[in-house]
Formats: structure tokens, C-alpha cells, sequence
């Protein structure tokens, strides 16, 4: 029986697109069952309609407070029958009462090779700045299990990428999101397949 996924989104929805058709090749066993997102603009809520996904915008604004507005998303995902949920470029902290519903069933990208230029802040380009300004050689995307605390989940899976000289937050933020492309669907393949095993901070591929 395909695992019922759900996946909330800020903007643009690249990563989403890449689960879409994942799922569309049969790649993923799964269904995507609803998208939500925080702006009422993200192009994501465009790209699920497009595929026939039930998409809909929750207001952090209208709902009052953050409690409240986790609340609604919490009630969503249930009322969807989400049994994973996926982070695809979405923005807000996860509230703590859908982390406790979902544990270990919350899948995040981050642009980033956790635990470097992760955490507070350190979200779309001001991670590529980041890492621009210190000067590393290597950046990459990582994916992992949601907790509590930010970016800081047990990690599924990692793949770097080489910084160039003369690189931009533009230019090193197209070759991250080439990799997010690529691991953020096999994350959720591998575990729509039951193939992956949490042990305290680790995570088996079995």
C-alpha cells in the first residue's frame, strides 16, 4: 500500500516538483495527498494544482499565533491521511505538536552539509552567503528526520557539491539545488520502501 505524503512549501516549489514526478515515474511509492503552503504566493500551490493535488495556503497572519497556525496545519495533515510529511523549502519552524504526531515521519532538505552553516537563520541564500564568506571548498544539500530543534534531526542522506572561484550565492546555490533535486526524492523513496532504520541520531539505509 503506497505511504500517504503530504508536503508543505514556502515558494517556488523546485523540490516539490521533483517528488511530483518521482511519484508520477513510479519511482516513489507513494501518493502526494496534499500541499500546503505559508505564502499565499508560492508558485507551489500553482504546481499542485497542475497535477491535480489538493493545495491550499494557511495564513500564520490569519491564524493569530504560531500555536494556532501549527494547530491548522497539524488538523490538515490528519484530515489528508499523511503518514510523511516532507519540508520543501518551507520556512517556519515546525510546531512541536506536529513534530511529537509525526516522529521520524518528517523529512527536511537543507542546503547545506549539516552540521555546517545549519541551524537559527540559515535558510535559502543566507546559507550560500555563508558559506561563501568563510571560504569553504565544498557545500552540498543533506536531508533529515525533523525534531525539535533546527536542522538538527538524524541524517538520511548527504551529497557535496564543489565551491568555484568566482562562485555567487546564485551561482552555488544552482549546483546545491541539482543534489536537493536528487536526494530529497530518493529520501522519501527510501523511506516510502520502510528502508529506513532510526537508531538514537542515526538513520540505517537497510
Amino acid at each position: 500500500m503506497s505511504t500517504k505524503i503530504a508536503v508543505l512549501c514556502s515558494g517556488g516549489g523546485t523540490n516539490l516538483q521533483a517528488l511530483i514526478d518521482a511519484v508520477e515515474a513510479g519511482t516513489i511509492d507513494g501518493e502526494i495527498v496534499r500541499v500546503i503552503a505559508n505564502a499565499s504566493k508560492a508558485f507551489a500551490l500553482e504546481r499542485a494544482r497542475r497535477h491535480g493535488i489538493p493545495a491550499l495556503f494557511i495564513s500564520k497572519k490569519q491564524a493569530g499565533c504560531d500555536a494556532a497556525f501549527n494547530d491548522q496545519i497539524l488538523e490538515e495533515l490528519q484530515k489528508a491521511g499523511a503518514q510523511l510529511v516532507v519540508l520543501a523549502g518551507y520556512l517556519p519552524l515546525v510546531g512541536a505538536q506536529i513534530v511529537r504526531a509525526y516522529e521520524h515521519r518528517i523529512i527536511n532538505i537543507h542546503p547545506a552539509l549539516i552540521p555546517a552553516f545549519c541551524g537559527p537563520g540559515m535558510y535559502g541564500h543566507h546559507v550560500h552567503e555563508a558559506v561563501l564568506r568563510y571560504g569553504a571548498k565544498v557545500s552540498g544539500a543533506t536531508t533529515h528526520f525533523v525534531d525539535e530543534q533546527v536542522d538538527h534531526g538524524g541524517i538520511i542522506l548527504q551529497k557535496s557539491v564543489p565551491v568555484l572561484e568566482g562562485d555567487t550565492p546564485d551561482t552555488l546555490a544552482a549546483r546545491v539545488l541539482t543534489v536537493e533535486h536528487e536526494i530529497l526524492p530518493e529520501s522519501v523513496r527510501l523511506f516510502c520502501a520502510g528502508k529506513l532504520g532510526v537508531d538514537g541520531r542515526r538513520v540505517h539505509v537497510l
